[in-house]
């Protein structure tokens, strides 16, 4: 292991949101084009132990949206796998109430990950129409790294970076999203379930960069929640 992947996994959490925001403010401005809408694929792991996360993440698009209104909006699909070789992606919409609607109806089921189909969808979705980013919430992976690897580095090529949020300790999980995130361009971050608002401003720093790009993540106000604070801080000075 680097050096730098070893200081990554050694540092506390609050350290590597940090390093996430960094990298995220360090990408290269996206712009969702004239008239357009930014287009932000959402997967959730939606297996069995994912329950509370997923009620949690549906609470959340509220804020994704509020946060990209003066960015001309958001376009929103969003992607999910659980049970038995089940995986599911809603149509393209920017109405929160419609995407709130279809999450609650959702109950999570057990089964292994499938990441490999968030990534081919994504893939796909972005030979059709330029995606500005892809996030995933999830806390476990199980599947063969380099086929994965693979996609992750193809997506990258298409211009769509992964935003890989890690919830829970499980080290191998840790380490293949860090991974898959550095193939496609992306960033990732762990975060503490029992910390709601750090995976809420997370969320929306990243719907921002998707809506507006890196000038318009640069311009994200002050927040209580140290994930928001932390990247005003770090923008603080910058031209």
């Amino acid at each position: 292991m680097s050096r730098d992947r070893k200081s990554l996994t050694e540092a506390p959490a609050s350290a590597q949101v940090a390093a996430f925001l960094e990298r995220v403010r360090a990408m290269p401005a996206v712009r969702a084009g004239s008239g357009r809408r930014g287009r932000l694929l959402f997967a959730i792991d939606a297996t069995a132990s994912r329950q509370p996360t997923w009620d949690r993440a549906c609470a959340l698009t509220g804020h994704m949206f509020e946060a990209t209104k003066g960015l001309g909006g958001l376009s929103m699909s969003l992607c999910y796998y659980r049970g038995y070789g089940e995986f599911m992606a809603t149509p393209w919409l920017s109405d929160v109430d419609e995407i709130r609607r279809r999450m609650t109806t959702v109950t999570c089921l057990g089964g292994q990950t499938q990441i490999g189909k968030v990534l081919e969808h994504a893939i796909r979705e972005t030979r059709k129409e330029r995606v500005n980013a892809l996030v995933f919430i999830g806390d476990a992976m199980e599947e063969p790294i380099d086929p994965l690897c693979h996609r992750a580095g193809e997506l990258g090529m298409l211009g769509c970076p992964g935003f890989f949020f890690h919830e829970g300790g499980d080290a191998l999980a840790g380490r293949a999203f860090r991974e898959f995130a550095r193939l496609s361009g992306g960033a990732y971050a762990p975060f503490d379930p029992q910390s709601p608002d750090m995976l809420r401003d997370l969320l929306s720093a990243v719907a921002v960069y998707a809506a507006g790009g890196r000038e318009a993540l640069s311009r994200l106000p002050a927040s209580p929640s140290g994930a928001a604070a932390l990247l005003t801080h770090q923008l603080s000075g910058r031209r």
